[in-house]
């Protein structure tokens, strides 16, 4: 049997340590080592018990969360899952908690009228089950700073596409506000993200403050411009219509059935069929078959194929189905290194 992975639960709420302890009490695979009540807790619990994985609280006495998060991964970084009431999709402090480097982010349980108590407590199981076999490499604190724009409003002559789902926004945002956005690439982003439609656009006016590209909202209609990144959730269609002289315009529509994840594979089809060549494809962490096929008619129409290496993702399972299809020119990456390996190809 393998090792059991280490849990240390960080939270001020004794009744809600029991319950995160309570999810773990059978599970031959987890641990737990020891509880916190506050960050200044945490992080002397860390150096005592060495936790391989941590779920950790926000709003705390003495040291909150998030002031506890940047201190760990500065000084020993490892897996940490958010559990808080404020960490919800869309939340700008859940956008901090991700780029200060946690892994992913549950809401708190809670059996209120409208809520699936059995369905967030199955969630809080798989996360944790997630972060725990992520590579410490893996995670970084992101020192962003806001960055001004240069947007040539150009033509571009690539494309770089990139699709993820769980775990897409803790790999966006050590990928996006490294990515170069000078006048000679010439080079447009389109990123495929499974979200809520209202939590992507939420992500994009976040990410806008920290990229040198500028960051927005897919809509259908839309110019491709150099210098431009477009966001969209997996809940829409996105393919790329061409005007004359060599122009891109978006086509956004509702995905007709987006529980079966097929909008990476449009997107990737569409692009290979109307930039061929230009085409940068870039698949990231999640769950599911999304995407593999599009990567093989990327690689068939002369473009070319990166992947996340499935050691540093969330969740290994899209790139793995991927990667099994076997295509030998296809560079796997680890997700730290993804940012420089696009700026070095768009070059």
């Amino acid at each position: 049997m393998p090792p059991r992975s280490r849990l240390l639960i960080v939270d001020d709420s004794p009744f809600m340590r029991r319950a995160i302890a309570n999810l773990f009490s059978d599970d031959p695979s987890i641990e737990i080592v020891g509880e916190a009540a506050n960050g200044l807790e945490a992080l002397k619990a860390v150096e005592q018990l060495n936790p391989q994985v941590l779920t950790l609280d926000i709003n705390m006495p003495i040291m909150d969360g998030l002031t506890a998060l940047k201190h760990l991964m500065i000084r020993s970084p490892r897996p940490t899952l958010m559990v808080s009431t404020l960490t919800k999709e869309g939340s700008a402090i859940t956008f901090d908690a991700l780029r200060y480097g946690a892994v992913d982010f549950v809401t708190k349980p809670s059996n209120l009228p409208g809520e699936d108590l059995e369905r967030q407590r199955q969630e809080i199981r798989h996360k944790v089950h997630l972060a725990a076999a992520m590579q410490v490499s893996a995670i970084q604190y992101i020192r962003a700073v806001p960055k001004q724009k240069r947007i040539s409003r150009e033509t571009p002559q690539r494309v770089v596409l990139l699709g993820a789902a769980e775990g897409g926004y803790h790999a966006l945002l050590r990928i996006l506000p490294q990515l170069r956005a000078d006048f000679t690439s010439q080079t447009a982003y389109f990123v495929m993200l499974y979200a809520e439609p209202e939590h992507v656009r939420a992500f994009a006016r976040y990410l806008d403050r920290y990229t040198a590209v500028q960051v927005v909202d897919a809509q259908d209609g839309q110019t491709v411009e150099s210098g431009v990144c477009y966001l969209s959730s997996g809940e829409h269609y996105v393919t790329f219509l061409p005007e004359s002289g060599g122009g891109l315009r978006l086509h956004v529509t509702p995905a007709p059935f987006p529980w079966r994840r097929g909008s990476i594979n449009r997107l990737l089809f569409s692009a290979a069929e109307v930039l061929g060549a230009r085409a940068i494809a870039l698949l990231l962490t999640g769950s599911g078959e999304d995407g593999a096929e599009g990567l093989v008619e990327i690689a068939y129409a002369g473009g070319i194929v990166l992947l996340q290496d499935p050691e540093t993702c969330f969740d290994k399972e899209m790139v793995q189905n991927a990667l099994s299809l076997g295509e030998p020119n296809w560079l796997v990456v680890p997700c730290a290194d993804l940012a420089a390996t696009i700026n070095d190809l768009v070059e």
